[in-house]
């Protein structure tokens, strides 16, 4: 991986991709044609891990080295398209995963609002008695109930949504990050999914 300043303010990273050949980037068990295929889980792992190191805000570029060019095609459209159109179906989907949360944050909050209340009324409704008697215990029951229940909605909305806007965005800056393709050199040493240095 390597890194270069386009400006002090917002610098560009650069994601460095190794491959031998062009099959490498691309599920080779995905039937779509280019550039419809779905990339490698070793070459997405590559970028993504990569490009969660960088800040969130700040631009990236993917720059590939192939060793092996295929015949009769361009691979620097093909690679670009690829990785453009993976890349922006991921955040299709991670956003129809936010909302599909946010939906279900607002279903368990009226769940467990509605459930918190019933214990909380039911409480006041049952006689004052002292302290330790079945009642009182009764009584401490049902308004522990009810704050337990708040628990889902509170974890939905405090905790598990931002991770997958995150990726969400990750996703969509990814879709359109510059894709470069460049010739590796024919005495360099070829992985499968591999970063400069």
């Amino acid at each position: 991986m390597k890194e270069t300043g386009a400006s002090p303010a917002r610098p560009e990273y650069r994601i460095e991709l190794d491959l031998r050949e062009l099959s490498q980037l691309f599920n080779t068990m995905d039937p779509a044609p280019f550039p419809e295929k779905d990339l490698d889980s070793d070459a997405e792992e590559f970028i993504v891990s990569w490009a969660r190191e960088f800040p969130l805000a700040a631009p990236v570029a993917l720059r590939v080295h192939l060793h092996e060019f295929p015949a009769g095609v361009e691979p620097q459209q093909l690679i670009a398209q690829g990785v453009h159109h993976y890349f922006a179906y991921r955040a299709r989907l991670t956003r129809l995963e936010l909302r599909r949360l946010f939906k279900e944050g607002r279903q368990t909050l009226v769940i467990g609002v509605g459930f918190l209340l019933g214990c909380l009324m039911a409480s006041h409704v049952l006689p004052r008695t002292a302290p330790g008697t079945f009642v009182e215990l009764a009584r401490e029951s049902l308004t522990i109930a009810g704050w337990v229940a708040m628990w889902r909605p509170m974890q939905l909305y405090l905790y598990d949504w931002w991770p997958v806007r995150q990726r969400w965005r990750l996703h969509e800056k990814l879709s359109r990050m510059p894709v470069e393709v460049r010739k590796a050199g024919a005495t360099s040493k070829a992985h499968p999914a591999e970063g400069g240095g």
